[in-house]
């Protein structure tokens, strides 16, 4: 069975969606680790009930990029993770991890990539008055969402949709599809 990481940064329902996932044996893997850089989000507690462990840590008590990452590294290689997965991490992945995880770090987004990459997709897709949007799970390179798409799922923008009722239907879409597609990986 494969040793994963989940990286995220606040509420943590994709995280919450992997983590019941591969307990249930849906997912061909065990997260053995969440890694958060903000030591009060709401994802930590959710792993505290999961009984996963945690490295949480603030990136303003290291010199620069590098030395966190090397610290996280440490922490990866201690529990012999295998593969990192990405659920609302609000950080670019620098050299460090990239080097040590080739095609072994994967993210999802809530637009169909190339379309609306960063923060505030959602609502950049729902003020550009566009009729689709979506979710993309993509590898991780050193830019912001430009890695290699693995999987999409279109959603419909409807007349009738808010920010809000937006959100939802992306949210449910987003658990589904990283589900589907971490369990296609690890089959691989």
């Amino acid at each position: 069975m494969r040793n994963i990481a989940i990286f995220a940064s606040g509420n943590g329902s994709n995280f919450e969606a992997i983590a019941t996932a591969t307990q249930a044996g849906e997912i061909g893997a065990k997260v053995s680790l969440l890694v958060c850089d903000k030591p009060d989000a709401h994802v930590i507690f959710r792993a505290k009930n999961h009984q996963i462990p945690v490295f949480a840590f603030s990136p303003a008590q290291y010199a620069d990029k590098a030395a966190y990452e090397a610290e996280i590294l440490d922490q990866l290689r201690a529990l012999d993770i295998q593969f990192i997965a990405l659920a609302g991490y609000m950080r670019l992945i620098g050299k460090t991890l990239l080097e040590a995880y080739p095609h072994r770090i994967v993210n999802i987004h809530p637009s169909l990539l190339p379309a609306f990459p960063g923060k505030g997709a959602i609502q950049q897709a729902y003020e550009s008055g566009a009729t689709e949007t979506g979710v993309s799970v993509h590898y991780v390179d050193a830019g912001m969402d430009t890695g290699p798409v693995i999987a999409q799922r279109k959603v419909e923008i409807a007349e009738t949709d808010t920010l809000q009722t937006l959100e939802e239907k992306l949210h449910k879409i987003e658990h589904n599809l990283y589900i589907e597609t971490l369990k296609s990986l690890f089959e691989a």
